[in-house]
Parts: C-alpha cells; sequence; structure tokens
C-alpha cells in the first residue's frame, strides 16, 4: 500500500467556554503568552506545538481535543483514512493564509484532524 506521509501531530485545538480565564490557565502551563489572540481564536507556540483555544467550540460539535496531523498533501490523506474506514465529519477547508484542515472519525466515533499548509 502506497500513502502518502504525515509530518506528524503539531498542533492540538482545545474547545473552552471562557477563553480569558482558560488563556490564563494554558499561559501558566506553556510559559508563554498567546502568539494569536482573537475573540474567536487563542494559539500558542510552545516546543514544536501549537495550542489552539477554541471559544464556544462545543457549539461547533468540538467535544474534546482535537489533533491535527500535519501533511503534505490533505485530499491524498483524506481518501486514504476514508479507504481505510474512517469517516469525513468537515471536509477539506481553507481557514485562512492557505492553510486547510479537515476532521475525521476513526472507527469508534474519535475525531482526528489533518492540516496542511500550502
Amino acid at each position: 500500500m502506497t500513502s502518502s506521509p504525515t509530518q506528524g501531530i503539531r498542533t492540538v485545538l482545545h474547545p473552552v467556554s471562557d477563553p480569558a480565564k482558560a488563556k490564563e490557565v494554558y499561559a501558566a502551563l506553556l510559559g508563554v503568552q498567546p502568539q494569536a489572540d482573537a475573540p474567536y481564536y487563542v494559539g500558542f507556540e510552545a516546543a514544536g506545538q501549537h495550542i489552539g483555544l477554541v471559544p464556544g467550540g462545543g457549539a461547533q460539535g468540538m467535544t474534546s481535543p482535537v489533533t491535527y496531523w500535519h501533511v503534505p498533501d490533505i485530499e491524498a490523506k483524506l481518501a486514504e483514512v476514508t479507504a481505510a474506514g474512517a469517516t469525513v465529519k468537515e471536509p477539506a477547508h481553507d481557514v485562512g493564509g492557505g492553510r486547510l484542515v479537515a476532521t475525521f472519525t476513526d472507527l469508534d466515533g474519535n475525531v482526528l484532524g489533518l492540516l496542511q499548509d500550502r
């Protein structure tokens, strides 16, 4: 089986109900202040990882943190995982700056993400 490689999990998004309080907790945990701080998203860079806080994430269907596997070809990887039995939850779409994201569920309903930077 040929497959497109992943570049590892480098992004994890967490749904939060109170972004101001969550920002304080994550800043204390990571030892850095956020690099992105908007009403709709708070992002931290720490130790080669991107940790994002999604205010109101529950309203977007996020019930737990979502890990994002970075890939060079998001459509190819979506095709591979669905051929293996996964179900697309959110098709690939641009979230700004040329970044594409998609989510899918594994056979047990766990939500996993894919991320491609163009």
